[in-house]
């Protein structure tokens, strides 16, 4: 009974303690006063003169001893003072937070089960200590601990029952305060911030307001300016606009005179009974503000030190104020009078905003006086201006008709280009709308666009100067003039492109037939200046069509024929189809593998024997472009070179092969050989192309006198000065230049000996005919190229030699070089190093390796 009755008097006990938490943790009691009432309740439960709470955050990874009553060691810590849990790392109440579970014992027994190392502690040790984890959802938020430092007094392990029991709800009650104060805390911020917003929304709405109101006077002030009323009702009104915005019982309006000399009072009103006249510019108040050119406030002890200074004279400044506000009003020409208000009585003064106010106000007040005073000088001048109307007229007739001659210039200007005087792209443009449009009206009023373009005019205008290449210009638009009706328009779009509008021209037979007379218009040479070049065209027809919807398609197709006329060779006309504008896709397409193969290595060098004939020995070799397509195999440079130099990246793959061929003919040339290369006409074109040869000779470590470059009689003579400056700085390095299909082009032999040549090869048109048994043209030709060539001390190359009979009859007419498909074919360079092993002779290549 008696252990059933002190059960239910610990229940009991227990019951009370957790009523009294959970009214403690809902009373009003600051955070202090809470942990303090906590305590005592705990207290009646077990001895708890020694008891800290420890909060534990293990976002934050601090500690925070929250409350802290010891007999021993005071108040060892700070409630609002947080402690990183790793500064803890070694204490009683860190490990005990990490072992999650109670400990009951002396001081030294728990710091030993939890591994602090003693010496080490925080605080005094004691007799007995207990320590509980205050948990939620498993995770430990903090401790309760209570200790002892009397033998005596001890914890059992019912004591270290209620304490972990009553845990739990000391954290809820410490949790609902701190989010309490939180919360209040929250609360008094937002109403601290919400307070300051209604105090800036109301300072606000009332600086709107006033904004308002000034705005809506400056419209009144403004209006007065364009309303037909009298003097006296304007300055009125302007008086009672002022009034609505600061205090003008005593409000004057003065103006200078026209001439500068009076002041004039167009109107005032003064309770004093000053009477104000126009005066003589003197030292009134007035002349002061105006003297000054800015808004002035004074009192009556700044007024009195005026007088004594002699700024103003007492006489004229009449019955003193108290406050005395004036601002000028500012005109085009300088001050043109000035606006003031004035208080007599000794509690009434003006402040800086209304100083601020005024002066806002006399600006528009002055625009608004001279907007009036140029009114009325406007009437005035009306009557004068009538007069000068009626004595101007003639001479306007007179201007009018030299106007209209400029604007037909101007016209002409705008519609026509400055260089050639033929008509513009706008011109152009007007023209072949008009076309579209009768056209739509009409499908049988055809018409023909012809897109022409000078070729290589970059290198004329590069080499020889603009000048050089205006003169070509103008040359060539003279030309095409001749070659058209007149119905038709010639005009320059840009640059070197002009196009033709052949009107009532349906049939392509008759486009054809004006290009053909434009092309053998441009057969014969023409000058710029001490030069004599010859020019070419190559032009693009585009037929009228209904499908044609708009100017642009027109032009679009014409120029897509215009390229292709340049891509197959320039110097020639093509019609505009729907296959041609495929053929053009595909070139682009085209273009981009290129740069695709370009990044990914698929250009690779091939080299072809060049032999003496007497031994058939190898005397070098001519190396040549492949590309190993990853669709379309091994393809020859007839299937991408057109399209290359089209697109301008034949420099580019150029030098790529330069490279390439350089560094592998090392495996197999030899110290006695020759290689040669291939070199574009654009190369020319570039003022550091032998600078860039040489650094790559010396890169690559291969020797001058063993390179020879090929060059084509286009080359030489597209601009002969320039090529030959080029050719001849490279020759003194040690360079051999030879001439590449020599015959073929348009050149005399008499302009071989221009140029530092070491070789001529003669194009394989020529020496297929040989050894057929019979005298032909080819046979006399290939002895005339011989016999030049020994005369000049040249070595000659017969180019495509396939047959025994071709090489006996060159052989027998005193050839010595020959290359072809009779001593080898193009091969890579693994292919050749067995050339190197075996001097002398050239090695038999395998008949399917690809042709040059």
């Amino acid at each position: 009974m008696q252990a059933s009755i002190q059960q239910l008097e610990h229940s009991e006990r227990l019951q009370r303690a957790l009523f009294a938490i959970a009214n403690t943790a809902a009373s009003g009691l600051d955070m202090q006063s809470l942990l303090k009432s906590l305590h005592g309740i705990i207290a009646q439960l077990m001895y708890a003169e020694n008891f800290f709470i420890a909060l534990h955050d293990p976002q934050r990874s601090t500690v925070r001893f929250i409350y802290f009553a010891d007999t021993q060691d005071g108040q060892l810590y700070s409630p609002d003072q947080e402690f990183p849990t790793k500064d803890l790392g070694n204490t009683i109440t860190m490990r005990l937070i990490r072992h999650g579970k109670a400990m009951r014992g002396g001081s030294d027994e728990v710091a030993a089960h939890l591994g602090v190392h003693t010496g080490q502690g925080v605080g005094t040790p004691s007799v007995d200590f207990m320590g509980v984890p205050m948990l939620r959802d498993g995770e430990v938020l903090g401790i309760l601990a209570v200790q002892s430092y009397e033998p005596g007094q001890s914890y059992t392990q019912s004591d270290q029952d209620v304490l972990a029991f009553v845990a739990e709800h000391v954290l809820n009650a410490v949790e609902r305060k701190i989010g309490q104060e939180a919360l209040e805390r929250r609360v008094a911020e937002r109403t601290h911030e919400l307070a300051q917003a209604n105090a800036s929304l109301q300072e606000q709405v009332r600086e709107r307001e006033r904004a308002a109101h000034l705005q809506a006077t400056l419209y009144r002030i403004a209006a007065l300016s364009h309303a037909q009323d009298t003097q006296e009702y304007f300055y009125r009104n302007i008086h009672e606009a002022v009034s609505e915005l600061l205090n003008a019982d005593n409000f004057v309006i003065a103006l200078v005179s026209t001439d500068g000399h009076n002041l004039e009072f167009p109107y005032y009103v003064d309770h004093s009974g000053t009477v104000l006249n126009t005066r003589p510019m003197g030292r009134g108040m007035s002349e002061y503000a105006i003297r000054h050119a800015q808004t002035l406030l004074l009192d009556d002890r700044d007024i009195d030190h005026l007088i004594v200074q002699g700024e103003v004279d007492a006489t004229t400044y009449g019955t003193p104020a108290t406050s005395w506000l004036g601002a000028p009003l500012l005109g085009a020409h300088g001050v043109m009078g000035v606006l003031v208000v004035q208080s007599y009585l000794t509690d009434m003064h003006y402040s800086p905003q209304d100083a601020d106010l005024l002066t806002f106000v006399s600006y528009q007040i002055a625009s608004t006086l001279q907007r009036r005073q140029q009114d009325e000088a406007l009437q005035q001048l009306n009557a004068q201006l009538e007069q000068r109307v009626l004595e101007r007229t003639q001479e306007l007739r007179q201007q009018i008709s030299v106007r209209e001659h400029t604007q037909q210039q101007l016209k002409h200007q705008v519609m026509h280009d400055p260089l050639t005087g033929l008509p513009n792209r706008l011109f152009l443009r007007n023209r072949l709308n008009q076309a579209l449009a009768r056209q739509h009206a009409d499908p049988s009023q055809g018409f023909a666009l012809l897109y022409l373009d000078v070729d290589r005019f970059k290198l004329f205008n590069d080499n020889l100067g603009h000048l050089a290449g205006d003169a070509v210009l103008k040359a060539v638009a003279g030309r095409l003039a001749s070659c058209v009706r007149t119905p038709d328009v010639l005009g320059r779009l840009s640059g070197d492109e002009f196009a033709i509008l052949l009107e009532n021209c349906i049939h392509a037979e008759t486009a054809s037939m004006v290009a053909q007379r434009i092309l053998a218009r441009m057969e014969t040479a023409m000058r710029a200046g001490d030069r004599l070049l010859h020019v070419s065209i190559s032009i693009g027809i585009a037929m009228s069509s209904p499908s044609y919807q708009t100017v642009d398609q027109l032009l679009h197709d014409a120029d897509t024929a215009l390229y292709r006329a340049k891509l197959t060779g320039r110097r020639r006309f093509v019609l505009f189809d729907e296959n041609l504008q495929t053929t053009v896709l595909n070139v682009l397409d085209l273009e981009q593998q290129m740069r695709t193969a370009l990044d990914q290595g698929q250009f690779i060098p091939y080299f072809q024997p060049i032999v003496q004939l007497k031994d058939e020995s190898i005397i070098g070799y001519e190396a040549l472009i492949r590309w190993q397509h990853p669709e379309r195999g091994l393809l020859g440079p007839a299937a991408f070179l057109p399209a290359a130099e089209a697109t301008g990246l034949i420099e580019e793959i150029d030098w790529h092969m330069y490279q390439l061929a350089l560094r592998a003919a090392a495996s197999f040339l030899g110290p006695d050989r020759i290689l040669n290369i291939n070199i574009s006409p654009r190369h020319f074109q570039n003022r550091h192309f032998s600078k860039r040869l040489l650094d790559l000779l010396a890169q690559t470590g291969f020797q001058r006198q063993q390179l020879c470059i090929e060059v084509t009689e286009g080359t030489l003579l597209s601009d002969p000065i320039s090529t030959g400056n080029v050719l001849n700085a490279l020759n003194k390095t040690g360079i051999r230049i030879a001439l590449d299909d020599f015959g073929t082009g348009y050149s005399s032999l008499s302009h071989v000996h221009q140029f530092p040549l070491k070789t001529l090869k003669i194009d394989r048109s020529f020496i297929t005919p040989l050894g057929s048994g019979h005298p032909n043209r080819s046979t006399a030709i290939v002895s005339a190229v011989l016999g030049l060539a020994a005369s000049l001390n040249l070595n000659v190359v017969a180019e495509g030699v396939e047959t025994p009979a071709q090489r006996d009859t060159l052989m027998a007419m005193g050839c010595s070089l020959a290359q072809g498909y009779l001593f080898g074919r193009p091969a890579p360079a693994a292919a050749h190093v067995h050339d190197l092993t075996a001097p002398g002779h050239y090695r038999t290549i395998p008949a399917d390796t690809p042709e040059n």
